[in-house]
Order: C-alpha cells, then sequence, then structure tokens
C-alpha cells in the first residue's frame, strides 16, 4: 500500500494542466502537456492512495487492475515494478489512461469525502514512462502450440485477445476492414485524446511477439466467413458495435445530416495525412451535435479545430447535478456534470432540447433545426412541449446517439452464430457462440460500451480460446460474458 497517512498530509486533488486553448486548437496533439517523470505532485497524488483495507477500486474496474500496489510503486519511484504490476492485468493501459471514463475513481475510498485519488493520470504516467525506459518489450512465446486463431477485429477487445493467445503459442491473424489496425480506437478516436503513435508502438510490439495484421480485409467480402471457418481453428468475433443509432425525423435525408462516425471517421483520416473527396467539414458552418456523450464532445472538439462559425450540443434530458446524487451513492459511478477538454475550448450546451425536424433550404440542405423544450411525463417518457418549438441554425448536424449492436447480417447468414432481439451476437459464459469454435468478445457480444470493458472482454475470450484449443488454460479471465452484463 502506499503512504497510510498520505491521504492526511495532501488533501487535494491536483491533475497536469491541459495545454492553453488558444494553442491546442491550432493541431490535433494531445490537449494535456507533456508529464515529466519525477514531478512532485504526481508522487505526492500515488501516496494520498489509502491503506482502505478493501481497495473497492478493484472492483470499480473491470480489468481488477492492482490499483494499490502500483500507486505505491510510483509514490516509491519503482517504476519498473509498477509496470509490471499494471501489465499484470491491462494489455494497454496507455488507452484506458486516456480514454477511459475511470469507473475506478468513482469507487475510490477516499472518494468518500474526498476528491478521489488521480488514479486514471497515475496509470498514463507508468506506461508512458515504461515506453520511454524501455520497459515495454516483446514477450515471444516459448514454443508454438500449432493452432491457428483468427481476431476479426482490431479494436481493443481484438487486440487483447490476439496478444494473449500469442503469447499462449497460438498463431493469430487479426483482420480490419480498415487499412490500418485499431478500429474505433483508430478513426473512431481524435488525435487530442489518443494521438495514433501510441497505437503504432503497441502494434510493434505485437508484431514482434509474432501476432499477424490484415488490414483491409473485410471478412464476408474479401474473405467468407465460411472460409475463415475452415482455414483456423478458431476464430473470435471482435467487430465492435458500429450500427449507429438513427434520429428518424422528418428532414433527415437533408443534405449536412450526418451520423457522428462519419464525420469522424474522415477527420481522422485527414489527421493522417490522407486525402478524402467531399470530405464531411465543419469550417464556416453552424454545427449542431445531437448527443452529449463522448463521441459528441469528440465532434465538438473536432469541429472546433476545422474552424466551426458556431457549435452547439443538444441534450434531451436534464443538466446532471454538479455532486453525486442521492440515489447513486458511493460506490457507484454516479451522472454527474463533467466538462470535457473539448467542452472547455467553447460551444454551447442546450438541455431539455427535444429535436423536432430537420429545416432545409431549396437546394435540400439543411440549414435549421426545429428544437422543443422537453417534457418529463409521468411513465418516464420524455417528449417534445407543444408550443415551445424554435428553429437555430444548422448548417451540420451529428447524431451523437451510441450504436445499436454490429453488424451481424453477414455473420448470422454465413457463419451461422445466433443473434439475439437485440442484434448482438449470443454467447455463453464463456464467450463461446452457437458455433463451436466461434467466441465473441467486445461490444459485438455485449452492446456499446467502455474501452475497459473490451479489453476486460478480450483477456477473457482469449482464455476461453485457449481451454478450448488446449484443454485448459494459464491465462487470466477477468470476467465471464454474464458477470459483465451484470456489471455494466
Amino acid at each position: 500500500m502506499a503512504d497510510p497517512r498520505g491521504f492526511l498530509k495532501v488533501r487535494h486533488r491536483e491533475l497536469p494542466p491541459n495545454r492553453p486553448v488558444p494553442v491546442r486548437l491550432q493541431d490535433w496533439k494531445d490537449v494535456h502537456e507533456q508529464m515529466q517523470e519525477g514531478q512532485p505532485f504526481l508522487l505526492s497524488q500515488a501516496a494520498r492512495c489509502m491503506d482502505c483495507g478493501v481497495p473497492f477500486c478493484h472492483n470499480g474496474c473491470p480489468l481488477g487492475n492492482l490499483i494499490p500496489e502500483w500507486n505505491d510503486l510510483v509514490r516509491r519511484g519503482q517504476w519498473a515494478d509498477a509496470i509490471d504490476r499494471l501489465h499484470a492485468t491491462n494489455n494497454f493501459p496507455e488507452f484506458t489512461g486516456r480514454i477511459c471514463p475511470a469507473p475506478c475513481e468513482s469507487s475510490c475510498v477516499l472518494g468518500i469525502n474526498q476528491p478521489p485519488v488521480t488514479i486514471k493520470n497515475i496509470e498514463v504516467s507508468i506506461i508512458d514512462e515504461a515506453f520511454e525506459r524501455g520497459y515495454v518489450t516483446p514477450q515471444v512465446p516459448q514454443r508454438l502450440s500449432g493452432h491457428t486463431v483468427a481476431i476479426v477485429g482490431s479494436g481493443p477487445a481484438g487486440l487483447a485477445a490476439a496478444q494473449q493467445l500469442t503469447r499462449a503459442g497460438h498463431t493469430v491473424a487479426v483482420y480490419e476492414r480498415d487499412d490500418a489496425i485499431g478500429g474505433l480506437l483508430r478513426y473512431g478516436v481524435p488525435d487530442f485524446k489518443l494521438e495514433k503513435h501510441h497505437i503504432d508502438r503497441r502494434l510493434a510490439q505485437m508484431t514482434a511477439e509474432g501476432t499477424r495484421f490484415r488490414p483491409g480485409v473485410a471478412i464476408g467480402t474479401d474473405i467468407t466467413w465460411s472460409d475463415l471457418r475452415a482455414r483456423f481453428d478458431a476464430i473470435v468475433v471482435a467487430t465492435g458495435a458500429t450500427v449507429p443509432r438513427e434520429l428518424r425525423l422528418p428532414g433527415r435525408d437533408l443534405a449536412g445530416v450526418h451520423v457522428a462516425m462519419d464525420y469522424l471517421h474522415q477527420a481522422n483520416e485527414v489527421a493522417k495525412g490522407h486525402e478524402v473527396p467531399d470530405q464531411i467539414t465543419a469550417a464556416g458552418k453552424h454545427v449542431v451535435v445531437i448527443g452529449g456523450g463522448d463521441t459528441g464532445s469528440d465532434c465538438v472538439g473536432t469541429a472546433l479545430r476545422q474552424g466551426a462559425a458556431s457549435v452547439t450540443t443538444l441534450a434531451i434530458g436534464r443538466r446532471p447535478p454538479e455532486e453525486r446524487p442521492a440515489h447513486q451513492p458511493w460506490p457507484t459511478d454516479p451522472i454527474v456534470f463533467e466538462v470535457s477538454s473539448s467542452y472547455e475550448e467553447g460551444g454551447e450546451r442546450d438541455y431539455l432540447a427535444s429535436t423536432v425536424a430537420f429545416v432545409g433550404d431549396d437546394e435540400g440542405r439543411v440549414r435549421h433545426l426545429r428544437l422543443a423544450t422537453t417534457e418529463y411525463l409521468p411513465d418516464g417518457r420524455r417528449v417534445p412541449t407543444a408550443g415551445t418549438e424554435r428553429d437555430i441554425p444548422a448548417d451540420l448536424v451529428l447524431i451523437c446517439l451510441g450504436f445499436t449492436g454490429p453488424e451481424t447480417g453477414s455473420i448470422g447468414a454465413h457463419l451461422g452464430v445466433g443473434v439475439s432481439e437485440r442484434g448482438l451476437v449470443v454467447r455463453d459464459d464463456d464467450f463461446a457462440t452457437t458455433v463451436p469454435g466461434v467466441f465473441v468478445a467486445g461490444d459485438a457480444g455485449r452492446g456499446q460500451s467502455l474501452v475497459v470493458w473490451a479489453i476486460a472482454e478480450g483477456r477473457a475470450a482469449a482464455a476461453a480460446v485457449d481451454a478450448y484449443l488446449m484443454g485448459s488454460t494459464e491465462l487470466p479471465a477477468p470476467v465471464t460474458a454474464s458477470t459483465t452484463a451484470l456489471r455494466a
């Protein structure tokens, strides 16, 4: 444990500063200042981790990260041991330390009556320091099993499963339909939240370990599911939940109304240096973002960097409270008002705003968005209030309402796996589908979720595949399919 009196000596929570808004809006680099090893505030923040007896942060984190242990190692400056303890449960802390909403901090015992430990910041500092010092090296298996595994999808679930199975001695090939590996991490998350060199250096490690990557290959089109099943001893479906939740209202077919991921994918391609014909851009436009989650925040930051004339985010519900509400007591993960780095940069946020219609001009382009004040009905439904309609300027509308599930048409029809009423791939507690030798991990099986859940499921599915191929496994399985549903 860290200093048992550290939380009494350092009572304030301190995070590294962000780069100034006018500066960071000029580029796509990380919004955070570069961290330096040994900064006094980092060590003192790690020392705030209490000797709490029962570390609820373990349960708050789907991976079961050994948070008090690596907090103490950081406090002592033992970086090599700290990354060993972090990697024991988490394959990719450089991802979770940047884009995970940190449910571990909501369940921190110190958070009962003080600001919680800065767990997420300490985590990303450990992995960044480990890469700088050369502590992250390939873990090549001592022997090969002779078995082959195909991973379909290269997001965090697919990559976690691939790394675990490669280290277990299996020959693993990861298939990705985009031109680069990374899934949503590559083309869904903007660089100002996750610069892509973090993905590339981890892929270099995995390639050295023996994982084989096959970008630009669409399973079901370039290679049939039947051929893949015949070629490999096991398959892990990790395609994610990519079907966007739509907003079917009058004017939805107007030019300038898009789902968020179409917009973000193109912006990430351009940031990578690609040319995108007829790119969806916010330059000089009045942008309206429907939905206030992480994807909506990403759209705000992207639109501001592209030079939008204005950016307005709409939320159908009430503004969340500033403090943890009474009906969401510790150690639950509360819904509270937060200001992300993108909202710090500009734009307006409008609550209790129900979209009624998209209003266009004679050329078929959106020009306004018709809104009404949201009314809460006794049965919990939220509906527009009659007589409160108003129009706001909108040259570009981005629908950020999440995802309904994976693209199961080809998988169900050609691979034969079961598909639930929710449109998810059916699986048992061991992540096995209805087809022997075919497993599913991440959002394709559990629905839209967090990067930390995807990594946890990828690790657990890898253990199930290893047991299927070898009869038993020594790979850790942090969760089962049923517990991930219960804890979501």
